[in-house]
């Protein structure tokens, strides 16, 4: 049971939250706008939406995984950074650090060293168990 949390945070830790502050960061240097929350939600795990005014049009993107935010309402102001050739590529511009996937990534990573530290201690304690003897009782 260890190994397996421990090899699933660490999945967690290297193909998601990772892989997540390196794109809130890269959006640092992105277009600045004022948007309002379109949908509310999880935002940490990628279910919120924003609506901004990109270009003279009106773009709804998706927050990034490991976005911020997620305790706002729908309707809530916030600034964000797009990418100006794609503005459905946006974050929060409180999130562009990428500060918040990347406590996240190094929490995962820890919990993921942690269990497979138990788990490797229970396996050399059950090896060493199997290797001592029994004492047999003669009569």
């Amino acid at each position: 049971m260890s190994l397996a949390l421990g090899l699933l945070l660490g999945a967690l830790s290297l193909l998601v939250m990772l892989p997540a502050a390196q794109h809130l960061r890269a959006l640092q240097d992105g277009v600045r706008a004022q948007a309002t929350l379109h949908t509310a939600g999880s935002c940490l795990a990628g279910h919120c939406q924003v609506k901004f005014e990109a270009g003279g049009r009106t773009v709804i993107a998706d927050l990034p995984v490991g976005s911020g935010g997620g305790k706002q309402s729908a309707g809530a102001s916030l600034a964000v950074r797009y990418q100006a050739d794609d503005p459905r590529v946006a974050a929060r511009e409180a999130d562009v650090g990428g500060g918040g996937a990347a406590v996240l990534a190094a929490l995962s990573g820890g919990a993921a060293l942690l269990f497979l530290t138990v788990a490797a201690v229970a396996a050399v304690f059950l090896a060493r168990q199997r290797r001592t003897p029994v004492p047999t009782i003669s009569a």
